[in-house]
């Protein structure tokens, strides 16, 4: 690589349990022998997107080259988080070739693009895109895909009602800043689905180009190399938060849980499942020791919907430690997770 030419960097945006980290995983599992390089700002107080990513067992996943940040959103700590870490990263010999950046399902995309146009990163770095994840198995059931005309009408019926919804106000910001809007878990829509939720989102976001994935397998050719230089671009990729200073984290809050090892998956599926369905849990993730299996456990879910899968063998020099986030909105009622998870070691808050 032309050692003059800037390296070119990926936010990756979604809410949470869009599908990001599937998403990275199987670009890492494909770099095709790309050095990259990875940012991780994850919602909650232990690195399990980091951990999970580490798993994919390619060369690609280098642990020097992956760098969390769980300080607290990335778009309100840039200054302090995001430009060390990018130091440390252009520091490495060899310098990365690319960089992903994942941010949290909280975060607005566009101040850290803004943040690429600082003079110590500008010479040396450009925003080849911003990619944002939509839940396409979520948007299908409404969750975010609110009628505007609907809302109107309701507006003129009732004055009083609330229409300021601060997490629709988020998604929309992570679509309207983005170059290429993925709709994930494409294989759970229905016939039609897909079209319905192109045409929403493109009403929301007419100059982002739409694709859909299917278990976030998606060349990674078609998410690397999309050339924006979204720094340059800021006026034509508008915010509800412009010229906001902060925006608002309280909608969510997760607890840890640290589950010791089991015996059989299946039961402990059926307790998250309660968990999720009693709970009004919004994001399941972690991993699980299962006893006499030297593979770790990886367990994910969104809602009601929940997966598990084995995805590397335990490595000698850690502890067979089993740990979830649970993430919810707030008042996440972390006494009766901890009533419905019989197999937990500690839940903290």
């Amino acid at each position: 690589m032309n050692s003059l030419a800037k390296i070119p960097a990926t936010i990756i945006t979604g809410f949470l349990g869009a599908g990001k980290t599937t998403l990275i995983r199987h670009i890492l599992s494909n770099a095709g022998g790309r050095r990259l390089a990875l940012i991780i700002n994850e919602f909650g107080d232990i690195g399990v997107d980091s951990e999970i990513l580490k798993g994919c067992g390619d060369l690609a996943c280098r642990e020097d080259s992956i760098i969390e940040l769980a300080n607290g959103c990335i778009c309100c700590t840039v200054a302090d988080d995001f430009l060390p870490a990018i130091e440390q990263l252009l520091a490495l010999d060899p310098p990365p070739e690319h960089i992903i950046i994942e941010t949290s399902g909280l975060a607005l995309p566009k101040p850290l693009v803004k943040a690429f146009d600082w003079p110590a990163i500008r010479s040396k770095l450009t925003v080849d895109g911003v990619i944002a994840i939509v839940d396409g198995a979520a948007v299908a059931e409404g969750r975010f895909a609110d009628d505007p005309i609907k809302l109107a009408r309701q507006r003129q019926a009732d004055p009083s009602i609330e229409h300021d919804n601060p997490l629709e106000e988020v998604f929309e910001d992570q679509l309207l800043c983005a170059d290429l809007i993925v709709v994930s878990k494409a294989d759970l829509l229905a016939a039609g689905e897909f079209e319905r939720i192109e045409a929403d989102i493109f009403a929301r976001a007419p100059r982002a180009k739409i694709v859909a994935a299917f278990e976030g397998r998606i060349d990674a050719a078609v998410l690397l190399g999309l050339g924006a230089a979204a720094e340059d671009d800021l006026a034509a990729r508008p915010s509800h938060h412009d010229g906001e200073g902060e925006h608002d984290h309280d909608d969510f809050e997760s607890i840890i849980v640290e589950v010791a090892a089991i015996d059989d998956s299946a039961t402990l599926m059926r307790q998250l499942a309660a968990v999720a369905e009693r709970c009004d849990v919004l994001r399941i993730k972690g991993f699980v020791e299962v006893r006499g299996k030297p593979m770790r456990l990886l367990v994910q879910g969104v809602g009601q919907r929940l997966q598990h899968s084995f995805d590397r063998p335990w490595r000698a020099d850690e502890p067979r430690r089993g740990r979830l986030v649970i993430i919810g909105e707030k008042g996440l009622d972390a006494a009766a997770i901890a009533e419905l998870l019989p197999a937990r070691r500690e839940a903290l808050a």
